[in-house]
């Protein structure tokens, strides 16, 4: 009896374009984000789509492989930075702008590109902005499933 030859699966390479389906969980199960049932989200590594720790751990899986990685703050989104905590005036801001403990905003840079920054503290005539990452300081636990390889 003649065994049938497989064509071997194909793996992940530094520069492959994948679709992969996720789950991003903290340290104590807390859900941060997640593809829907059915859903993927395509990429090309490299191309900042994840922090490159997350992207590295994809090279080498074979398509439909599924990996977990847990990685430390240094390793995700980095440590909070205290010089990214600002101050502005109330002023600076539209009148009409809901202002709460906790919002997210979106500052364009001098360069045009956009960055969030949350609200840490309302005072009187001052707004405290964090414009560290949401995650920074945060132990994450990546799920991730090779649904496709395209190149």
């Amino acid at each position: 009896m003649d065994k049938q030859q497989n064509s071997p699966l194909q793996v992940v390479n530094q520069a492959s374009e994948v679709a992969i389906s996720f789950k991003l969980n903290l340290a104590d199960g807390t859900l941060v984000e997640q593809t829907e049932e059915g859903e993927t989200i395509r990429f090309t590594l490299g191309d900042g789509t994840f922090v490159p720790n997350l992207e590295q751990m994809l090279v080498g899986l074979e398509l439909g492989t599924t990996a977990k990685l847990t990685l430390s703050p240094e390793a995700a989104f980095g440590l909070p930075d205290s010089q990214n905590i600002q101050t502005m005036s109330r002023a600076d801001f539209p009148a009409e702008m809901e202002l709460e403990e906790g919002y997210v905003i979106g500052f364009n840079t001098p360069t045009g590109e956009e960055v969030p920054g949350t609200i840490r503290e309302l005072k009187a005539e001052e707004v405290v902005i964090d414009f560290n990452h949401p995650l920074a300081g945060a132990t994450v636990i990546f799920e991730a499933k090779i649904e496709e390889i395209f190149s």
